[in-house]
């Protein structure tokens, strides 16, 4: 099962429809996927502020920023690497 992280924070609209796509373009199993607030760690903060919500491969370099539809996510979902 793959590990993501998705960075977002309290209130943030496009976060809301990013866990929309999720929801609809992962298969049960497939993925693990944590929801960061990025206001509790200041360079997650500095590197994502500008930029949520970002998919975030847990353990490699993978990111899938918005906007993202479901085409969009099963193309990054088939890039990374079994783990």
């Amino acid at each position: 099962m793959r590990k993501l992280d998705l960075m977002t924070t309290e209130g943030c609209h496009l976060c809301e429809d990013a866990i929309a796509v999720l929801q609809q373009g992962l298969v049960a199993g497939e993925a693990e996927v944590d929801l960061v607030d990025i206001v509790y760690e200041p360079s997650l903060l500095e590197r994502y502020a500008e930029r949520i919500p970002v998919l975030v491969e847990r353990d490699g370099p993978a990111e899938l920023g918005w906007p993202f539809d479901v085409d969009q996510l099963r193309q990054f979902m088939d890039a990374l690497p079994q783990r």
